[in-house]
């Protein structure tokens, strides 16, 4: 083979090893970014609780609630037929506003009429619990991380009032839609936090 054969056979052999590679775009500190493995599943090893419910909100809180909430009707039923423990569910009733808890500026309630009873649905701005948290059906072995978990409702709660309208005595006597996460337990609905309110057209 002559000098002038092997030097383009070297050069063949280079193009084809080259076009063997995959080009890996480089992060800001010149390491590779692999791409994320379509079957794998969701890490928030690394994420912050408030990330987690960021990211999360729209697919696990809004769209889940939006597809799946019981209406005044399937609710009913439901608490007719109770478990032998908590379950929390998304809901989404329309009734009269029958007055707006202002009582402790921190923890306001929207007062609600559900089967001829009271509902106080908390608006914030601080709400406390884990019934949002627990309607999206996220589980304690879905975090390696225990303490995001635990975490997980504080700010999912924080992100439930930061979508909210501003509520005040205005509210009252008006109907009223709310989008919300209960908690079911014995046949009583033990805590209801708002996720979208709206007031109807008169």
């Amino acid at each position: 083979m002559s000098l002038k054969q092997w030097g383009a056979a070297l050069l063949g052999g280079a193009t084809l090893l080259l076009t063997a590679c995959t080009v890996v775009d480089l992060d800001e500190n010149g390491k590779p970014i692999m791409p994320a493995d379509p079957n794998a599943k969701a890490s928030f090893d690394n994420m912050t609780p408030q990330q987690i419910a960021q990211q999360t909100w729209q697919e696990r809180v809004v769209d889940a609630a939006n597809k799946h909430a019981l209406d005044a009707t399937a609710l009913s039923a439901q608490l007719k037929t109770p478990g032998d423990k908590p379950q929390s569910v998304f809901v989404r009733l329309t009734s009269k506003v029958e007055r707006v808890d202002v009582s402790n500026e921190r923890e306001q309630k929207l007062v609600m009429t559900f089967n001829g009873q009271p509902l106080a649905v908390n608006t914030g701005p601080v709400v406390r619990g884990n019934t949002i948290r627990d309607a999206t059906g996220f589980k304690f072995e879905d975090f390696t991380n225990q303490v995001q978990f635990a975490q997980l409702s504080r700010a999912y709660n924080r992100e439930a009032v930061k979508h909210l309208p501003k509520i005040d005595e205005s509210w009252t006597g008006k109907q009223a839609t709310a989008l919300m996460a209960v908690t079911l337990n014995g046949g009583k609905i033990d805590d209801a936090v708002a996720l979208e309110l709206k007031q109807e057209a008169q």
